[in-house]
Order: structure tokens, then C-alpha cells, then sequence
């Protein structure tokens, strides 16, 4: 066999290894690796590299190299799965950099970070003053975690005691133009709702790239045609617009009634429509 196609069977057949070596380690983010989980990842991919072009009779001894990097790396994941003690020892624990609003410059130094490295991590969590700051922490990835004074936190809804109904995630229904049965299913909706609201839209399915379906509903669709306005979804503000208009119509009738007991119960009847739609207003005006 010809040099060049020996090295392109090798290649092949470290890719493959990598591949599945690499689902077997599972899915993280290059900034989330811890030390050792890094310098496997470099070990790894030189070996691969070792195995695709080394001439030499003993090439397959890469293969083994690889096995044993994997086998051991999988090992030490499943010890740091069972014991914290073992977790800190190879990973390391959590350093914190300033509690409750004072930098620990012991810490700083321990983990070998400059005043100006810390003020450039603050500035990637959108922090640009130290007196905005309650508490940070190195996490052993390397990143830093920030938390605010409570004065600087953003206001929420539970902050303002508004109340607000509950979020689920949206499920994408059509991509590539394939509509997907599965999501639709999860939100308890089908084919022929889909297709009842494309049609609202005049949008064939084939010419949708992706679309969603929200908790409350509400349908978003992007289309290969850049160029094409899509009206906006009003269902909600139609809904809180026509309760609006029955408690005022209600609130007229009660007024207008001359009798006693229908001016009563069209009170009460606009007084419980007006405490429904406060309780809906959450959810129909987001």
C-alpha cells in the first residue's frame, strides 16, 4: 500500500477514535474543562496525530495510548463523581476573590491573578466598579462568578410583588422546512393547528426555515425570504383588549340599569371580570 493511503487510513482511523473517545468523555464547553480534563484533551489529539503520520512499524502502539488516556480519563470522572475529596483534588476548589465588597488580596495572589486580570473578568460580567460589587469567586474552570450588592441587583417581578404566571421553553415545530411531530406534541397542539396558522400567515411549511411555538401559544416563524414582512402575532393584546372592553361594558350596564338587582349583579359581574383580568394582565401584556 502506497505511503500516502497508509496515512490517509491512519487518519481515518484516528478521527474515529477521537469521535468516539470524545462522546464517551461527554459534552463541555472549552472554557468550562478543568486542568487535567485540558491537557487530556491536548494528550489526545497528539496521539491521534501520532497515529496518522508515525512510519514506524510500532504505529499501532498509539492506538493503546489512546485507550489507556480514555479508560484512565474516565476513571478519574467517575471517582470525582463519587468523592467531593477526590473532586477538590483534582479540580481544585473555588477561590474567593472579594467578599462582601473587600478584594482578598491573599486570594489574588494564591491563584497568581492581577489586580487588572480581575478588573477585566469584572468587566466581562458587565461590572466596571469595585463598589458595585458584594462577592466573586474563581470557580476551578477559571471563571469569575460576580454577585452585586443588593442595591445594584436588577428588579425582578418577585422584587415589585407582581405576579407572573409560569415559563416553559419553547419548542422549535418546523426546521428546514420539516415540520417536527414531536415538539408539536409536547405542547398538546398537532399538524392541523401548525398548519391552521401558517395558512393566517399565507406561508407554505416548505418555505419556513425555522418556527417556534411559546408556552402561551404565540407562533414565531422566520422564512428563507429575507425580504418578506411578517405580521406580528396579536392574538394576546386582542384577548386583554376585548376583557377591557366587557368590564367597561359591564361597568356601563350597571350604571345604566333600572333595576336594583341587574344594577347589582352587573356590578358584581364587573367586579370579577376586573379582578380576572388582573390576574391575566401578566401574562397578556408580556
Amino acid at each position: 500500500m502506497p505511503e500516502w493511503m497508509l496515512v490517509a487510513v491512519r487518519t481515518f482511523a484516528a478521527i474515529l477514535a477521537l469521535l468516539v473517545v470524545t462522546r464517551l468523555l461527554g459534552k463541555r464547553q472549552i472554557t468550562e474543562l478543568s486542568v487535567f480534563e485540558y491537557i487530556t484533551g491536548i494528550t489526545l489529539g497528539s496521539l491521534a496525530a501520532y497515529v496518522s503520520i508515525d512510519m514506524q512499524e510500532n504505529w499501532y502502539l498509539g492506538f493503546v495510548a489512546l485507550i489507556v488516556w480514555a479508560g484512565m480519563s474516565l476513571l478519574i470522572e467517575f471517582l470525582q463523581i463519587k468523592s467531593k475529596w477526590f473532586r477538590d483534588l483534582v479540580d481544585g476548589r473555588s477561590t474567593v476573590l472579594i467578599k462582601e465588597g473587600k478584594i482578598m488580596e491573599k486570594n489574588l495572589k494564591k491563584e497568581r491573578l492581577t489586580i487588572d486580570e480581575l478588573l477585566q473578568q469584572l468587566r466581562k460580567k458587565n461590572v466596571f466598579k469595585l463598589s458595585d460589587v458584594e462577592f466573586a469567586v474563581m470557580e476551578p474552570t477559571g471563571e469569575i462568578n460576580v454577585m452585586l450588592r443588593k442595591e445594584y441587583q436588577p428588579l425582578t417581578a418577585s422584587h415589585l410583588g407582581v405576579r407572573v404566571g409560569p415559563e416553559r421553553e419553547p419548542q422549535t415545530v418546523i426546521m428546514d422546512g420539516n415540520i417536527l411531530d414531536e415538539p408539536l406534541a409536547t405542547m398538546g397542539l398537532n399538524r392541523d393547528w401548525l398548519l391552521a396558522e401558517l395558512d393566517k400567515q399565507g406561508i407554505a411549511p416548505e418555505n419556513v426555515f425555522v418556527a417556534q411555538v411559546d408556552a402561551y401559544g404565540q407562533l414565531y416563524v422566520d422564512v428563507y425570504d429575507d425580504q418578506l414582512k411578517l405580521p406580528e402575532p396579536q392574538q394576546k393584546a386582542s384577548l386583554f383588549a376585548t376583557l377591557k372592553k366587557c368590564e367597561a361594558d359591564l361597568e356601563m350596564f350597571s350604571l345604566s340599569s333600572e333595576h336594583e338587582s341587574a344594577k347589582q349583579l352587573y356590578g358584581e359581574c364587573a367586579r370579577l371580570l376586573k379582578n380576572v383580568i388582573s390576574d391575566l394582565e401578566p401574562l397578556l401584556t408580556r
